[in-house]
């Protein structure tokens, strides 16, 4: 009886350590991978012995959760087939079913190889689904569709337009973060009906041809182009690729259709091209359409849009100047689109702060908390502590930097540094990523040893706000670092 026991318990064991563990490896490794647009090549970029390890954590804090999509189920199902038959070929070759915890240490290849061995399929699936989404669109003459990119700022404008278009239009956006091609397709199918009128499409990309793929799908008939800088450099590599795919936005947009761009960005004000269809450059200081007389209460803010033949004056909850910049934008699509100066005024007030994008908080404790850690950059990152250091001391910011900025990422968190110093009273680092780039730069700008605390990771960074803030405080939280880089 004690021989069979020992046999069973042999068997679990063995099962344990040789399947359901790597299973569960597959699982973490397919979440980062999820992150990476289903491409290996990206995922490869991610891959070091240090983050590989890192997803052998049973508990892991994750700013993106796995989303389990018919796609993420699929390659789960061929990754456990994969393991079964490799530990099946291991035990017949050597009778050793104890070498078989080695698999552990090849589980990433093992994800690559199912994603390849389920690549014919998915293409065949997302095809079926595209068609789809196409016809859906084409049996919708009526349907006014808006595509909005730009290096960061869409997300913001497309809760901005959408809230503001809802005066006079039903209106749907895409969700979320849903502003791949993929994405679109399943907004269509699943949220778009009949009734609407109006579809704002958030475009992202992170290599050439991403924005013209979407166009081709939704073939927009407006378009904003928020930003042109330098993000996602470790898949663009320049600039110049940068502004080359944003502007496949305007490329698509028919004669009779309006592209919206904004001109405080060197790159899209230097770029003279003219597209088919009527252009609108609007800046917070000289262009077609300008920001004036902008004035902050502990309410928000009230501004003007002012354009050649027409004027509005504005009143709002956000707070900053690209936020305003990005609520320009959406009024003089909402102007093109017929809506009345009371219709837009009304839906600028209703406009809310985006979660996690510049929004604010008054603590019961006194403390006021800047939330600006969905995404950092260093245009947004000037915006934000510019708004920090409108408040009175103690100022404490709590960061971990920039990250997709290639070559240029250590001298642009140095940059961020100074600024800093300049903007806040204290600076908590967080994470080793960009940890020296950032302190050299808080030196740089005059930040006493006694003011730079750093941690290493957010929940010490936590332990230590507890410590030093108190009541009258303002902290902004600038960027949070997405999984792969945990």
């Amino acid at each position: 009886m004690s021989e069979i026991f020992m046999t069973i318990i042999k068997i679990l064991a063995f099962a344990t350590i040789d399947i359901i563990l790597p299973i569960f490896l597959c699982i973490n490794n397919i979440h980062i991978l999820q992150q990476n647009s289903y491409r290996n090549k990206r995922y490869r970029k991610w891959f070091s012995w240090k983050n590989y390890f890192s997803t052998f954590k049973y508990v892991r804090k994750h700013k993106l959760p796995l989303v389990y999509t018919p796609r993420v189920r699929r390659l789960i199902c061929t990754c456990v087939c994969l393991i079964v038959l490799i530990q099946v070929a291991i035990f017949s070759l050597t009778n050793t079913p104890q070498i078989g915890f080695i698999l552990i240490l090849f589980i990433f290849l093992i994800v690559q190889a199912a994603n390849v061995i389920n690549a014919p399929i998915e293409k065949k699936i997302a095809r079926r689904y595209y068609d789809d989404a196409k016809q859906i669109l084409k049996s919708m003459s009526h349907l006014t569709i808006i595509g909005i990119t730009g290096s960061y700022g869409k997300t913001s404008t497309k809760h901005y337009l959408h809230k503001i278009l809802s005066e006079k239009y039903v209106t749907l956006m895409t969700p979320g973060s849903f502003n791949t091609t993929m994405g679109v397709v399943r907004t269509i199918r699943e949220y778009l009906k009949p009734y609407h009128q109006v579809f704002i499409v958030e475009m992202g990309a992170k290599q050439i041809g991403d924005i013209k793929e979407i166009c081709e799908l939704v073939n927009p008939r407006i378009g904003i182009i928020t930003a042109v800088a330098e993000q996602h450099m470790e898949t663009f590599y320049s600039l110049e690729n940068v502004l080359k795919t944003k502007f496949e936005l305007a490329d698509s947009l028919p004669s009779d259709g309006l592209l919206a761009i904004n001109n405080d960005f060197p790159a899209i004000a230097e770029n003279c091209h003219r597209y088919k269809c009527p252009t609108i450059r609007y800046s917070q200081s000289q262009a077609d359409v300008i920001l004036k007389n902008i004035t902050y209460t502990s309410s928000g803010a009230r501004f003007e849009v002012v354009a050649k033949d027409w004027s509005l004056e504005l009143q709002t909850s956000l707070v900053g100047e690209y936020n305003l910049s990005n609520l320009m934008a959406s009024v003089i699509v909402a102007k093109e689109l017929g809506l009345s100066d009371q219709q837009i005024k009304t839906g600028v007030m209703r406009v809310e702060q985006v979660e996690h994008r510049l929004s604010m908080k008054r603590h019961p404790s006194g403390i006021t908390v800047i939330d600006d850690a969905f995404n950092s950059n260093p245009y947004g990152a000037k915006m934000a502590l510019d708004v920090l250091s409108s408040f009175p001391q103690n100022r404490i910011v709590v960061t971990p930097g920039m990250i997709e900025l290639g070559k240029k990422q250590f001298d642009e968190n140095r940059k961020f540094g100074v600024k800093i110093a300049q903007c806040a009273d204290v600076a908590i680092v967080v994470n080793k990523l960009n940890s020296e780039a950032i302190v050299q730069g808080l030196k740089e700008g005059g930040m006493s040893d006694d003011k730079i605390k750093t941690a290493k990771n957010f929940l010490e960074a936590t332990s230590i706000l507890n410590k030093i803030s108190k009541a009258g405080d303002t902290i902004l939280y600038e960027n949070d670092l997405p999984d792969m880089f945990k």
